[in-house]
């Protein structure tokens, strides 16, 4: 085994400790706020000079924002389950700040996913909202977020808190092989996939390509915000930790 591979296990086991983690968010995240601002600058205009929909016409636009969200909805929840694996089976430090940092962004891209679809919906459905199973199982995935948040701060006992979390979020992943295939599995007003799909893009080139340009500008700037969040929660839990010490050496000294 050469050098180099015999270091990078020993460099990602680095990464476990919250000082270096930190060292290295400090180094990523400018880098990574500016190239997301930068694609999604490059994204907005690329959507806006992008032709019309000949039957949604410039409601279509909605799509290059609403498809982005979508996707990271479910990106999210699937990296927080991955978290919770690496809580419950390696006990990886940082695997559960990492969960509890995501669930608020995530629950945020959901939100967004869930109304600028009711935007897009209104014009082509005719509602705002409908109880069909793509939808339903999307709110029913910022529900989950919103439950993960809760439970995250009712435990005043982390470790309890971090195996109650992970629990919860692999039982909550069933819902998302739900949510991707939702419009296959059940008839819904929803329309099927038409990026990711096994024969191809349906989308012409000219809409393709802005689409794909926002989704990498959102998910970096996903990538920004998840460093940010875990990088404050490791200093939260740092100044929590001086405080009960402090506290307990206080009560010592009465």
């Amino acid at each position: 085994m050469s050098e180099a591979a015999s270091q990078a296990p020993r460099r990602f086991s680095d990464l476990a400790n919250p000082t270096r983690f930190i060292a290295l968010a400090d180094r990523l995240v400018p880098w990574l706020a500016a190239l997301s601002a930068v694609l999604l600058a490059i994204g907005l205009y690329l959507s806006f000079a992008a032709p019309e929909d000949y039957q949604q016409g410039p409601t279509v636009r909605i799509m290059y924002i609403h498809v982005p969200f979508a996707w990271l909805s479910m990106f999210c929840y699937t990296l927080m389950a991955a978290s919770a694996i690496g809580t419950l089976v390696w006990r990886h430090p940082l695997a559960d700040v990492s969960l509890k940092a995501a669930a608020p962004i995530g629950a945020a891209f959901t939100a967004l996913a869930l109304v600028t679809g009711s935007i897009w919906g209104k014009p082509m459905w005719g509602t705002w909202w409908v109880w069909d199973a793509r939808l339903t199982s999307v709110f029913v995935l910022f529900l989950m977020y919103l439950g993960l948040i809760a439970l995250t701060r009712a435990l005043d006992d982390p470790s309890r808190a971090a195996r109650a979390a992970a629990v919860l979020t692999l039982v909550g992943f069933i819902n998302i092989p739900i949510i991707k295939f939702s419009v296959e599995w059940w008839n819904t007003l929803h329309q099927p996939a038409s990026v990711f799909r096994l024969g191809g893009p349906t989308i012409d080139p000219s809409m393709l390509w802005p689409l794909l340009v926002m989704a990498l500008g959102f998910t970096l700037l996903f990538v920004t915000l998840h460093l940010v969040a875990i990088r404050t929660e490791i200093l939260r839990r740092r100044v929590s930790a001086m405080q009960r010490i402090a506290a307990r050496r206080a009560e010592a000294a009465r």
